[in-house]
């Protein structure tokens, strides 16, 4: 299987159990990167999918990753050196709560693509199903290590499943995140809300709300759509 090609680099997959797919891409296009982050951590990074995107759109001198299956830690290693800013990005084998434990830094932004069951049932694959088991790194988990790893005036952006957005918000005010901008995302105009891409701060303030339709039919894509993936889609 051939690396899958972007504009700007190319990742490898064959050995990572989370393929690149949408909810990825999405996050890695609209988190946003206007408070100039000079720190950036991918929690979870699997093929270092978002944290290749961040280089691409950041000035960061450091773009970090964590992801604590072996082999989706080596392939995301090696995209990031296979990557023009292999003197940026740096992979970490762990877990979130060894590396909280050992970890002083503070990061500016912090991304996330956590693992979650969708309504689909189970793959019949071992790997694919931890990857995507919300077990493997439960968003409790997840909200309370960002709260530490955050810095002061950091944002973290996450993307989960839409049915989930009100228990992840819920959770992450616990340890004083709070949402700051949200994007809801369609498959079709017709279609239901599948998925929430949420940036939290430990500001308070009115979030800012949006939509987001994918496609206007088949392969159709919407002006929307395309000028967020831009950047990256080779045939955008």
């Amino acid at each position: 299987m051939g690396p899958f090609k972007f504009k700007q680099f190319a990742v490898h997959q064959d050995r990572c159990a989370m393929k690149i797919g949408t909810d990825g891409v999405l996050l890695g296009a609209w988190a946003s990167v206007d408070h100039h982050p000079q720190s950036i951590l991918d929690i979870g990074s699997g093929t270092g999918l978002i944290a290749l995107q961040l280089a691409q759109r950041s000035a960061a001198e450091l773009v970090d990753a964590i992801e604590l299956d072996g082999n989706a830690y080596e392939q995301c290693v090696e995209n990031f050196e296979a990557s023009p800013w292999s003197d940026r990005l740096f992979c970490y084998h762990a877990g979130l709560d060894e590396f909280v434990e050992e970890m002083d830094a503070e990061y500016d932004l912090i991304v996330s693509n956590p693992p979650f069951y969708s309504e689909e049932m189970p793959s019949g694959s071992t790997a694919r199903d931890m990857a995507r088991q919300e077990s493997s790194l439960p968003f409790h988990e997840l909200v309370a290590g960002v709260s530490k790893l955050l810095s002061q005036k950091g944002l973290f952006s996450v993307v989960v499943p839409y049915k989930a957005e009100e228990e992840f918000k819920g959770l992450a005010k616990e340890v004083g995140l709070f949402p700051k901008r949200l994007l809801r995302v369609k498959g079709t105009a017709a279609g239901p809300v599948k998925r929430s891409l949420l940036e939290f701060s430990f500001q308070e303030s009115d979030p800012e709300e949006n939509t987001l339709t994918i496609e206007r039919e088949r392969h159709q894509y919407t002006q929307e759509y395309i000028q967020l993936t831009q950047p990256f889609y080779l045939k955008m």
